[in-house]
């Protein structure tokens, strides 16, 4: 049942005019979340959906909330509630494409940093809001907003709203509806505090969970390149040149770094923005805009600023570095792919940083396959594509045989043929061919410190081969039994080698300086752990969570 046209007990439960817009929308294929939340949701029961980002929870909730709003009562009859200003306007928007068939519906986000007198002018006759707590608990104090007719509450992402300190918003808004009333909950992680929210204010709520696997959004194309840091300005206009995407996101872990790469690209001819937690409202409500509208197509941001950001169209997502926190990721690329459609992802990785897209890859249960980045000549010939077949779409205008006039004028002037004068014409158009961009190869392939060997081992750095097809260290010395004594140990009567700094144990064995004797016989070194399956993990230095 995942195509709209083949869901008769959809048609006969959905009004045809909520349908026919979603179908305008693109929607071709129901998500997950969609399919099992919509259906309980239109029965008038209370769920807790838990889904990430991107996996279409505005049309989950907005196409039975929808359907319950009476439109001939001029009276506030939902309320949704959201984390930032830009997911309550984003929201807001889809939720009026939705409504686009329905006469009579109202729709208003509220939110902090607009003038309260023009939202209290707005709020006259409105039937839904999408609102920040923050804001919601204002009116409410002004009066400005009545509860008392609210038959259906929303709250979206409820774990970004409780991460951002609203949770005794959240539970004295929710303890103010007087009357009868359905809620659904939306969050992507399920901690305590918002179990206690559910437990507290809805009955018997329907748990939907979309799998961790589906998280990921299998849609989108993921990939990541080995690119060392001075490098990744070019790779990032590398990427953008050969695949020209409509609409692009570029993620960077700093605010200067959005500004400065933002005008970098702008430089490089592509139309840029940057967004960040240093810009005033205004400025990105206008850098949105802007995007939304596609006068950029260029969108680079931080993870904070762009919580909420919920676009259409955007064909590709770049993590020009690697999110602080890896749950991000998912985040990240979930702006693209959407509603059935197909995505691409681009990670930037040093030679040191390998190991955390193995981490991503194990947490996210996902796989990012390793690709080169586009050649220079491959670049060169897909902007002369690009231009060649947008020059031919005017091929059959009225003024070509003026054109045609001005070209052999050129022609009899320079003494060449027309592909000599094309070829010239293109070269000024699309320029001269870049730099190659190498690999960053440095460290082993998963981030340690060995190359790998035609072996497919790994050897040492400065470690050189011998002739039995082991690895000799630098400073090790070949003793008469083949193996080696690395510089500073001694022979053991045993035939062995006690490392400098080693002691001998009861059972003939070493213990290395600062390490203890563990429950097994063995020994555990200094700052490990053992872990559940009786081994040793070794401790590394906790990094600090940043988020800008």
């Amino acid at each position: 049942m995942d195509d709209l046209n083949v869901m008769e007990s959809w048609e006969e439960m959905v009004d045809e005019r909520i349908l026919r817009a979603v179908r305008e929308m693109g929607f071709d294929n129901f998500t997950p979340i969609q399919e099992q939340a919509i259906p309980s949701l239109l029965k008038g029961e209370d769920i807790i959906g838990q889904a990430q980002t991107g996996t279409g929870k505005t049309a989950a909730f907005g196409i039975p909330l929808l359907q319950r709003v009476d439109p001939e009562l001029r009276k506030l009859q939902c309320v949704i509630l959201c984390p930032t200003r830009e997911l309550a306007i984003q929201a807001a928007e889809e939720l009026r494409r939705i409504a686009k068939y329905l006469q009579g519906i109202k729709i208003l986000p509220v939110y902090g940093g607009q003038e309260i007198g023009k939202q209290i002018n707005g709020l006259k006759g409105v039937q839904v809001i999408v609102g920040t707590p923050g804001r919601v608990m204002d009116h409410m104090r002004r009066h400005t907003i009545k509860l008392k007719d609210v038959n259906m509450v929303v709250l979206d992402e409820a774990d970004e709203m409780l991460n951002m300190g609203f949770r005794e918003d959240m539970e004295l808004i929710l303890g103010q509806i007087p009357g009868e009333h359905q809620t659904a909950l939306f969050s992507a992680t399920m901690p305590k505090p918002i179990l206690e929210i559910t437990g507290q204010f809805q009955k018997d709520a329907r748990m939907i969970k979309v799998a961790a696997k589906e998280l990921t959004i299998p849609l989108v194309s993921q990939r990541y390149y080995r690119v060392k840091k001075q490098d990744k300005d070019a790779a990032c206009i590398r990427l953008l040149e050969y695949y020209q995407p409509s609409l692009c996101l570029i993620f960077c872990n700093t605010k200067m770094k959005v500004d400065e790469l933002a005008e970098i690209i702008g430089k490089a001819g592509f139309k840029a923005d940057g967004l960040h937690g240093d810009m005033s409202q205004h400025q990105r409500d206008t850098v949105m805009r802007r995007f939304r509208a596609g006068s950029t197509n260029v969108l680079i941001a931080t993870d904070v600023a762009a919580r909420g950001i919920d676009v259409d169209n955007v064909e590709a997502v770049i993590n020009y570095d690697i999110p602080q926190d890896i749950e991000y990721y998912v985040h990240r690329i979930g702006r693209t792919g959407r509603a059935g459609k197909t995505g691409r992802s681009f990670t930037f990785a040093s030679g040191s940083e390998i190991y955390r897209i193995r981490e991503i890859e194990r947490i996210c249960h996902t796989t990012i396959e390793e690709k080169k980045l586009p050649g220079a000549s491959k670049v060169l010939k897909a902007k002369a594509d690009k231009y060649l077949n947008r020059a031919w779409t005017l091929h059959e205008h009225e003024d070509m045989e003026l054109m045609k006039s001005y070209l052999r004028l050129k022609m009899d002037e320079k003494e060449c043929d027309a592909l000599e004068l094309a070829a010239v014409m293109l070269k000024l158009q699309i320029g001269d061919k870049g730099q190659e961009i190498e690999a960053d190869r440095s460290g082993q392939r998963d981030g340690g410190r060995g190359s790998r060997s035609r072996d497919g081992g790994f050897r040492s750095r400065s470690g050189r081969r011998d002739r039995d097809g082991g690895y000799q260290r630098r400073g090790d010395r070949r003793d008469r039994d083949g193996g080696y004594q690395g510089r500073g140990d001694r022979r053991d009567r045993d035939g062995g080698y006690q490392g400098r700094g080693d002691r001998r144990d009861r059972d003939g064995g070493y213990q290395g300086r600062g390490d203890r004797r563990d429950r097994d016989g063995g020994y555990q070194r200094r700052e490990s752990r053992k872990d559940r399956d009786g081994g040793i993990a070794f401790a590394r230095p906790k990094r600090k969570n940043k988020e800008e």
